[in-house]
């Protein structure tokens, strides 16, 4: 799309990949800011102000039949229904819950071809934006702006909608969005009124992103996470980079610390510290502000290093100062010193001893709400972690929520930061690798979207010490778009390694995308004949012990490659949590969960959304015992 801003919504966009993000403010750093350092003991900044709660909502079953002018100053919303958010509008009772797995939801019901695979002057117009099966919400929210937020410019952020979203304020346009797990940010600058303002939010469930988030998961959509309001401080802190860096011996290292800087920095001073654990300060500089500034670049001739161990964080805060020594923005981040990289033995070392990943793909879930997970539900899966050897996880197949991300720095959990990519349906049919419509595989219109999901990936949470592997994605095949991803993220970030499984289908591709081999499923037998054939790149399981039924047997086999091949670095269990909805039986009045197929849902994989180490409620399975076991012995 131009850099222009557009001032009309066009639901044509919904059909088109080159357009995913119209009016969007850019990708930065997640990193928080306070007024005052009171403000960051109680984890409250006045520049936030939370839009969760109750929203006026209104779902029609077809884009055709939705309510077209709703988003209008002067439209009355009074007999909508109400809706909550965050929230899905599945578990609202307003459209079916569909579990799924390689299928695209409607297959078998309606006939689909990604736009441009079966020629360059294929553009499927009309194919989502006039769907039949596209569902669609209206949501409408009425808010006066809190008094700490007047003066300031102001924007709005969305931790995560699904599938795509238009929103305008007072009737003004304010942009257009795709890519579900990431956060999107607009500004409402020039629309806000100092009385009530009204947000108005349209949400498809299906457009040309549908094709890229084909997750093995249930099909929701909706305002599934925060919405905030953020006031600018008069100069902040736009974007943040925190660089530290372990020199050859791991007892020393360096700390680079960039920021982009928005506002009047006209005699702004940016005052940097850093503490240790103990909170002694073991570093201090003062610079003034400009538009794109280094703040530091210093050794640090004693470092305490990070892992799973002893997962040591330092204490980074900038403090910004206006002229006459008020300050302006306070921005904490905790950081740590690590260094992954692969040897010369072609083995994967962290801080110089090799890497074994004891790790499980994590799907974000709540029994009661579905994606919308609470912090007590992520402090309990931190502490199933701990307390069964679990060491690393895999945010499959998409990022997770933020705070996720700050409690594996703190708690010590090796991150595998997956993309918000899989397009499964597109190559694999019933079971057959068949990539004749695949995306985006080298299709040049599908390429802009899919590097875009890996800025936003990136930049967003470029900062997170636990981050150890960038992952392209999961299941969709290999082409030039996928090299380009990894291209991108080698150029951004060499300091952390690449990970894609999905060119072992497309071996053409291995020299150019991922550090590792990576595979699914393989068995003992096949792992110990790749690394007995004079391995190019260290062997890792994306996924393994596929954890349905009655599995995890059989767990010995994997473990003991570990003793006999340093280049064999262990993987990730598919997967921790059932997928499962809790409801009141209609029979028993009893609370029970259910699995894929239980909702009259079709076409479905039925129970094969229960393959966790947990049930939906978080009760561990008989299963945990053993990795609990085997995990111990590493």
């Amino acid at each position: 799309m131009s850099h222009e801003k557009i001032a009309q919504a066009d639901s044509r966009w919904l059909d088109d990949p080159e357009v995913f993000r119209v009016n969007e403010l850019p990708a930065h750093s997640d990193h928080r800011f306070y007024r005052n350092q009171d403000e960051i003991k109680r984890d409250q900044s006045s520049f936030v102000q939370s839009l969760n709660g109750d929203w006026r909502f209104s779902y029609a079953k077809d884009p055709m039949s939705r309510q077209k002018d709703f988003y209008k100053a002067d439209f009355d919303s009074g007999n909508f229904d109400t809706i909550r958010v965050p929230g899905l509008i599945e578990f609202a009772g307003y459209n079916k819950i569909h579990y799924i797995n390689t299928f695209y939801p409607w297959e078998g019901k309606e006939f689909r071809r990604p736009a441009f695979t079966m020629g360059p002057d294929q553009d499927e117009a009309g194919m989502f934006s006039k769907g039949k099966d596209n569902h669609v919400g209206a949501y409408v929210k009425k808010f006066t702006l809190n008094p700490d937020l007047h003066g300031h410019d102001v924007r709005i952020r969305f931790e995560g909608v699904e599938t795509a979203m238009y929103a305008w304020l007072n009737g003004h346009f304010l942009g257009y969005a795709e890519d579900s797990f990431t956060p999107h940010e607009f500004d409402l600058t020039s629309y806000l009124t100092d009385g009530e303002n009204t947000l108005a939010v349209e949400v498809f469930n299906r457009s040309t992103a549908s094709f890229l988030e084909d997750q093995d998961m249930f099909r929701f959509f909706g305002i599934f996470r925060d919405v905030s309001l953020i006031a600018q401080p008069a100069v902040h802190i736009e974007d943040l980079s925190i660089k530290p860096t372990v020199n050859d011996d791991f007892q020393s290292g360096r700390l680079k610390v960039e920021a982009q800087f928005s506002g009047q920095q006209s005699g702004v001073v940016a005052h940097l510290t850093v503490a240790d654990a103990t909170g002694r300060q073991v570093y201090e500089t003062r610079s003034e502000v400009d538009s794109d500034v280094q703040l530091a670049d210093t050794p640090f001739k004693t470092i305490h290093l990070w892992d799973n161990d002893n997962p040591y964080l330092y204490q980074l805060t900038i403090t910004l100062t206006d002229k006459d020594g008020r300050t302006l923005e306070v921005v904490p981040y905790q950081f740590g010193f690590r260094r992954i990289e692969i040897n010369q033995d072609k083995v994967i070392v962290l801080n110089g001893k090799r890497l074994i990943i004891k790790g499980v793909n994590r799907h974000e879930w709540d029994a009661e709400s579905g994606r919308v997970v609470t912090m007590s539900d992520m402090k309990q899966d931190i502490e199933t972690f701990k307390k069964n050897n679990i060491n690393a996880v895999r945010t499959c197949h998409y990022p997770d929520h933020i705070s996720w991300y700050y409690l594996c720095d703190t708690n010590g959990i090796y991150m595998m930061a997956e993309n918000n990519l899989e397009s499964h349906g597109t190559w694999q049919k019933l079971g057959s690798v068949e990539p004749s419509y695949n995306v985006p595989g080298s299709v040049p219109q599908w390429r802009a979207a899919v590097l875009d999901r890996a800025k936003n990936n990136y930049e967003t949470f470029k900062n997170h010490t636990s981050i150890l592997f960038w992952s392209l994605g999961n299941e969709s095949y290999a082409g030039d778009d996928i090299e380009a991803m990894n291209s991108y993220y080698k150029e951004v970030d060499p300091s952390r390694l690449v990970h894609y499984e999905g060119v072992f289908h497309n071996p053409k591709y291995k020299p150019t995308i991922s550090d590792v081999e990576s595979r699914m499923y393989a068995t003992p037998t096949e792992i110990e004949a790749y690394l007995k054939d004079n391995p190019q790149k260290p062997f890792l399981l994306c996924e393994y012990m596929h954890d349905m039924g009655n599995s995890i047997g059989g767990m010995k086999s994997y473990m003991d490659l570990l003793d006999k091949y340093p280049m064999y670095q262990g993987g990730f269990i598919w997967d921790f949590i059932d997928q499962a909805v809790a409801v009141k039986d209609e029979v028993t009045g009893q609370k029970v969960l259910r699995y894929g197929g239980d909702f009259d849902d079709r076409v479905s994989d039925y129970e094969f959304s229960g393959d966790g180490l947990m049930f939906a409620d978080r009760t561990e399975k008989p299963a945990m015992q053993e990795v609990k076991y085997y995990y111990g012995k590493y």
